[in-house]
């Protein structure tokens, strides 16, 4: 199975997880919405919606940058419009675009929480909604949103309890889709890392201890690889399961995972959040 003439809109495709994933489905041939907000490179973060676009295009792909924000659902709509129009159609989405603040209930700015709410819960609402008359008549779409298994163990609340509510939104907003949009044949997934992943923004939003991390972390490439596999699956084969990369890859007959470690060091790999030893 291929991507190739596929359309694929992605989140928050500037840099990271998502960037990876575009450049996956690229090498197949796959057209590619690369929709954020970044149109020049962040000073810490790097990474635009144009330098995206432009190896995506390096990588065999067709490339299609929109700058949006996901919390603005008529700019969704119009973003989503616009990439059918260029492509002629959408087949997959993929909610990549997220937002973090580990703070407690007891320090945690309202505003924030709004944010990390709009960005992660309410823009896989949206962004679902937007792109429902298009892969309604895709012949093989798929909605898939990085967010975690519904781990219920109260010391993911305990200390970060407002940034486990939104990615749990996530979650449960994939088992309610895959369930409603059955009669369409969509296939839904959550996807979500075993490990720590080593991208720009863990560095940025954990400060120094970001980048003294890293060889405790598996690069981005093990995320696309695992969306890579669901993506491809047909006839909602693979659906309403909220998955964990390297289960899937192994599913899959992908054994090999020292092939994404962030380098060889030999440390032991840091499990990520919600996810158990």
């Amino acid at each position: 199975m291929s991507l190739q003439g596929k359309t694929l809109f992605i989140t928050g495709a500037s840099r990271g997880i998502g960037r990876e994933i575009a450049l996956k489905a690229a090498r197949d041939g796959a057209n590619i919405v690369i929709a954020a907000k970044s149109t020049t490179e962040h000073p810490k973060l790097g990474g635009s919606i144009y330098t995206v676009a432009k190896e995506v295009e390096e990588a065999g792909g067709k490339a299609l940058a929109i700058q949006l924000d996901v919390r603005d659902q008529n700019a969704v709509s119009a973003a989503m419009k616009q990439a059918a129009e260029h492509f002629g159609g959408i087949d997959i989405v993929i909610n990549n675009a997220g937002a973090i603040n580990l703070a407690g209930v007891e320090t945690l700015d309202p505003n924030r929480f709004d944010l990390m709410y709009q960005i992660n819960t309410r823009a896989v609402m949206v962004c679902s909604q937007a792109a429902l008359p298009y892969l309604q008549k895709s012949e093989n779409p798929h909605i898939l949103s990085l967010s975690p298994p519904l781990n219920l163990d109260p010391k993911w609340f305990s200390t970060y309890a407002p940034y486990a509510i939104t990615k749990y939104g996530m979650s449960m907003l994939t088992i309610g889709m895959n369930q409603e949009f059955e009669k369409f044949g969509i296939s839904v997934n959550s996807l979500w890392p075993r490990t720590l992943i080593a991208t720009a923004a863990v560095e940025f939003s954990l400060g120094g201890a970001g980048k003294a991390l890293f060889p405790r972390s598996r690069k981005p490439t093990i995320m696309a690889d695992a969306a890579y596999q669901i993506l491809i699956s047909q006839n909602r084969a693979v659906t309403g399961r909220l998955m964990i990369d390297q289960e899937i890859l192994i599913e899959r007959g992908i054994t090999d995972l020292d092939q994404y470690r962030y380098d060889d060091s030999g440390e032991e790999l840091m499990v990520d959040l919600f996810v158990e030893p």
